[in-house]
């Protein structure tokens, strides 16, 4: 049976989750997937230890990615962005607290942060709790990032293209929270799906569907970055289904 195709992230990366952060991305390599992604929050209190922890993460294999700025709310603006926060983001997707041109610079700061630090700018973006908020398909395509992901696939703003991806995830920490990300796990990992992503945070493997986890982990994947998913099959969706 041919392995199936995947796309391996590791959200929330900042320092205060980087122990985490490297005892998920070893378990993941002795499982002989090194290609890996990390979805790195620029200001959360990086200094110059945890950026060289960083660079040995990016020297194993692991590709960085801009994830947000602070990855942390300071007010719910509206109600679609009270409705996310309770049942989906709680206080994380900071997009949706912001207007257009505030969204589009912290996107830019967050891409700006990585070359201040010595690192090139990452090509893929990903929002806190996949929440784009107002910024529009040309705002996506004037900035440096050449790939953004959303809840339901990515958009790649060479082409403009946006190519549909399932993708499962963990974060559970009650029961409601793990029926529903079971359910939703479910759904994605039919037969007949061409490749999934993974979407890991940094306490899974401790929270409830740290077994369901583990047990996916023992599967045979054949891993991807994200770039060379993109590469696979181009095809033809709207494009503005990537800003939600």
């Amino acid at each position: 049976m041919t392995a199936r195709a995947a796309l391996f992230s590791i959200h929330d990366v900042m320092p205060s989750t980087l122990d985490a952060v490297e005892r998920i991305a070893g378990r993941l390599q002795d499982r002989g997937i090194r290609k890996l992604t990390l979805l790195v929050v620029p200001d959360t209190g990086w200094d110059d230890r945890g950026l060289e922890r960083l660079a040995a993460l990016q020297r194993s294999g692991a590709e960085l990615a801009g994830h947000g700025w602070q990855h942390r709310i300071r007010r719910i603006r509206n109600l679609r962005h009270w409705l996310h926060s309770t049942f989906i983001s709680r206080n994380v997707a900071e997009h949706l607290a912001l207007d257009r041109q505030d969204v589009v610079a912290l996107m830019q700061d967050c891409a700006d942060w990585f070359a201040a630090h010595g690192m090139s700018t990452p090509t893929l973006y990903v929002p806190p709790a996949w929440a784009m908020g107002e910024a529009t398909q040309a705002d996506l395509d004037a900035l440096p990032y050449a790939c953004y992901e959303t809840l339901y696939g990515l958009y790649d703003a060479r082409s403009r293209r946006f190519k549909r991806l399932p993708m499962i995830g963990f974060e559970a920490d009650t029961r409601s929270r793990a029926l529903a990300c079971r359910l939703w796990n479910g759904v994605n990992l039919l037969p007949g799906q061409s490749a999934v992503r993974f979407s890991i945070h940094p306490m899974d493997f401790e929270l409830r569907l740290g077994r369901h986890l583990r047990a996916l982990l023992e599967r045979e994947w054949q891993p991807l970055y994200y770039g060379e998913m993109l590469a696979a099959k181009p095809q033809a969706q709207n494009p503005h289904n990537t800003v939600t």
